[in-house]
């Protein structure tokens, strides 16, 4: 899953990472080591500006809310449940299918954090039941050092209580696509620790290599076989992990520390 993650590159470099056409400097974000759920995250997507006359898409850098809200929602309270979509099902499922086959984008990080689970936990993940307590935290994020590029929905959702003219009246969500965590050695893992993603997770979020970008933002592509394949994941061994200070557990702790590198588990934990 991604419950979590790290977001500290600049709208400027975004865009140059990106090839963003379109920010708002009004919308810039501060640095966030600690993205939490219904927080306001960046989100690259293509889509034609408002009121324009060309109706050509355009890139851009949006500020979006973590936890999607369908448009068909009577409230937006169940957004902070649907932070996730998995992969294998995100095509079917009533919340995401019209999200997927038409808005979809990119949520940039630096690399997302994930608590190691216990082989008994790990089975009620995957069978849906109710976890225990999570133990070691641990950063994962793109072996050398490039963006970590998060496949994402997004949504409209406009509160029917407010006047059209409200800046609250519409609110614009986004949700993160997850898949099954690698199984493959990482690229780099810690010394005394999990080898592979899977052995912190059973989850993990979908990353987008370059080379897919464009075809997943594009807004014209709506097949949804043709969709599905761009969800394969990418090549084993672009992925390092390495464990971090449990502080990162508390959402009220922020700041650069969180990204520090331990030289082995916290004493107590599993690894």
């Amino acid at each position: 899953m991604c419950g979590r993650y790290a977001s500290s590159r600049r709208p400027e470099d975004l865009a140059g990472i990106f090839e963003i056409e379109k920010w708002e400097p009004e919308e810039t974000l501060a640095p966030d080591y600690n993205v939490a759920p219904t927080k306001d995250v960046y989100a690259v997507l293509d889509r034609p500006l408002r009121d324009a006359a060309d109706p050509k898409p355009v890139r851009q850098l949006r500020r979006l809310k973590w936890g999607l809200v369908p448009s068909w929602s009577k409230t937006p309270e169940g957004g902070a449940r649907m932070i996730n979509a998995r992969a294998e099902t995100v095509h079917e499922k009533p919340s995401y299918r019209r999200a997927f086959s038409s808005r979809r984008c990119v949520i940039p990080a630096d690399g997302y954090y994930e608590w190691v689970t216990g082989t008994a936990e790990r089975d009620l993940e995957v069978e849906g039941k109710k976890k225990r307590p999570r133990k070691q935290p641990y950063f994962v994020l793109p072996a050398d050092g490039s963006v970590f590029a998060m496949a994402g929905l997004y949504e409209f959702w406009r509160d029917k209580t407010l006047p059209d003219d409200h800046p609250r009246a519409w609110w614009v969500t986004c949700s993160v696509i997850t898949t099954e965590a690698e199984t493959t050695p990482l690229a780099v893992a810690p010394a005394d620790g999990p080898r592979a993603l899977a052995d912190i997770h059973p989850r993990m979020p979908l990353m987008l290599t370059p080379d897919r970008w464009d075809s997943w933002l594009d807004p014209s592509r709506t097949d949804v076989e043709d969709l599905r394949s761009l969800l394969a994941p990418p090549l084993p061994g672009l992925m390092r992990a390495y464990p971090v200070s449990s502080a990162v557990s508390n959402v009220r702790n922020n700041g650069p520390e969180l990204l520090k590198e331990l030289e082995g588990p916290e004493e107590g934990t599993l690894f």
